[in-house]
């Protein structure tokens, strides 16, 4: 009987971005894991039970055995130290100088950009809900997404992958365009390939399944 070592603790909703990330780094490399649904909408992972699981009493959470572990950057620099390349998929690069970077774009798009994540909320992205025109304080923060992506796909190539070969930070990057993209608003052509391929990535492909399964179980 199979019995995976991981337990990925995943939003119920199947909206949070960072839950789809490490759902995403476990996939790519090759692992077997059970989702466990918390529901955000009622407030379960305030409830003891997850809070003794979740540092945060956030999603996404790990579990190796007992050991737990939040955050989805977290969780993907933890699976690529437990299993490297070239036995798994790396899902960050290997030179210093870019795996650096790769953490850097994680880091900022957590913590930047905040009006698109407001007004272009990932209902955008997994359920294809509509939304107002962008604010003023939203157009801004574009502008400085775009400004970013300017410099750093600027020079992409290998299969449009920020560093030739597929890393975590594409996917995250991708997501956060396709806030923008998948509601329509304008971008430039290069971001919007960028994502649109990034997007087919099958790792990607199969979140989206499981979101659009876990919408029509609750409609």
């Amino acid at each position: 009987m199979n019995n995976p070592r991981f337990k990925l603790y995943i939003d119920a909703q199947f909206i949070s971005p960072y839950a789809m990330s490490a759902f995403v780094a476990l996939t790519e490399k090759g692992l077997s894991f059970d989702t466990m649904a918390i529901d955000l909408a009622t407030r379960q992972n305030q409830q003891q039970e997850y809070r003794g699981v979740s540092l945060t009493r956030r999603v996404p959470t790990l579990a190796d055995g007992e050991f737990f572990l939040s955050e989805s950057s977290a969780i993907s620099e933890y699976l690529e130290e437990l299993f490297p390349a070239p036995g798994h998929r790396a899902v960050y690069p290997a030179a210093p100088a870019q795996k650096a970077k790769a953490r850097e774009i994680q880091a900022w798009l957590r913590s930047d950009l905040m009006p698109i994540r407001q007004e272009r909320p990932t209902e955008v992205v997994f359920y294809q809900e509509g939304f107002a025109p962008l604010s003023d304080a939203a157009q801004a923060a574009v502008e400085k997404l775009v400004s970013a992506c300017d410099g750093l796909l600027g020079n992409v190539r290998n299969g449009d992958n920020l560093f030739g070969e597929w890393c975590i930070a594409d996917t995250d990057l991708a997501l956060m365009i396709n806030r923008l993209a998948l509601h329509g608003d304008a971008l430039p052509e290069t971001m919007l390939r960028y994502a649109q391929l990034q997007w087919q990535r099958p790792s990607v492909q199969q979140w989206l399944q499981q979101a659009q399964s876990g919408r029509m179980s609750v409609s």
